[in-house]
């Protein structure tokens, strides 16, 4: 009886610990690929045909972008990195990195192989999205609703246009959240290990800044009456609330309203004082207190966060020939001191960058 060959028992260990194991391709530290056939293959069901002329200048693009983050943006010594790696005219086929990633020999060459795999791969992710190529539509059909609502004459404030028994709020501020760039959203991606590119939902957003706590939560009752947001459109797991519990909140405006439905109206600093006074008598209400985790942020940013999502709409040509999705943007609503204190903080965001930065390094060399 003929004895079973080795190979009938070797699994690939990078690939089974990613496909079945739970793990991401990004913290595997080898590739087994040994040949320029076997690499072309990898890239074709990764998605890129080489004989295509635009993906494989697409794929030297990334490259150059790999390059441009770890020299630039985190500050690597270009010098470490072996000339065989960074030059074209020395690589000459891409197909070579996964070949480098995959030896034993040249540890320093697999190393920075591998290296610029991992940028390039959540490059491809970052830049190859609907945003990619719908910005402009995308940042009109959400933010522009939001601009028209912000009233500029001696104050700054939300003006109710269906709502008319409502007041218009009062604000301090409101600000169009910058457009993440892709070397931001690359830092992002590798520095946090269950990041991946489709769930970056912060490219765009709004900020809208209040006087009190009431008027944050008189900011969520305007973005909903004047269907800013459809709030069945926003994702529970992606909010976060550590400026004031909605049952306290919802318990103490209950207390106001009269027999017969109607509200005693008080100022939003009043308001503010007797919502401090219900969290003071009871301890536990800071339960309701809640923040998506972000080990690289300070706890003292008291805000509320949410993500929404808009369907939009993209004119293709022609009757009949819409085409829609959803996309999805931020809403961050906090206090005007919670915002001067983010304007005083400045070491502590440059802090909170370079924690990320190194988390990205570490995760670009894990070991």
């Amino acid at each position: 009886m003929p004895g079973v060959h080795s190979s009938f028992y070797f699994f690939d260990e990078s690939s089974l610990s990613v496909v079945a194991g739970g793990a991401s391709a990004l913290d595997r530290t080898k590739l087994h690929i040994h040949n320029l056939e076997d690499a072309e293959s990898f890239l074709k069901s990764y998605g890129y045909q080489l004989s295509n002329h635009e993906q494989s200048e697409r794929l030297w693009y990334f490259h150059r972008r790999a390059l441009v983050l770890m020299t630039e943006k985190l500050k690597l010594d270009v010098n470490e990195i072996p000339d065989e790696i960074k030059n074209k005219e020395q690589l000459q086929d891409i197909r070579k990195l996964f070949i480098y990633a995959s030896q034993n020999q040249n540890q320093k060459l697999q190393k920075w192989s591998c290296a610029f795999l991992r940028c390039m791969h959540v490059f491809v992710h970052s830049e190859t999205d609907l945003f990619s190529f719908f910005s402009q539509e995308i940042q009109k059909q959400i933010l522009t609703p939001f601009e028209q609502s912000i009233v500029h004459e001696e104050k700054l404030y939300l003006k109710s246009y269906q709502k008319e028994h409502h007041p218009a709020v009062e604000l301090f501020g409101f600000q169009t959240k910058p457009f993440k760039t892709s070397a931001s959203t690359v830092i992002k991606l590798l520095a946090k290990p269950d990041a991946l590119a489709m769930k970056v939902f912060d490219k765009i957003g709004v900020r809208f800044i209040t006087k009190t706590i009431f008027d944050s939560f008189q900011v969520i009752r305007f973005l909903v009456d004047e269907n800013l947001i459809s709030f069945p459109q926003i994702m529970p797991d992606q909010s976060s609330n550590n400026m004031y519990p909605v049952d306290e909140f919802l318990a103490v405006c209950q207390k106001l309203v009269g027999k017969h439905g109607h509200e005693k109206k008080l100022s939003s600093e009043k308001m503010d004082r007797l919502l401090m006074q219900k969290l003071k008598s009871n301890k536990s209400a800071f339960l309701g207190l809640f923040r998506k985790d972000n080990p690289f942020s300070s706890e003292d940013f008291k805000y509320i966060k949410f993500i929404s999502r808009k369907l939009i709409q993209i004119d293709s040509g022609g009757p009949g020939k819409t085409f829609s999705f959803f996309y999805p943007f931020e809403v961050q609503i906090m206090t005007e001191t919670a915002f001067k204190k983010i304007q005083s903080g400045e070491s502590e965001h440059s802090a909170y960058k370079e924690r990320q930065m190194q988390a990205a390094i570490k995760r670009l060399f894990p070991n």
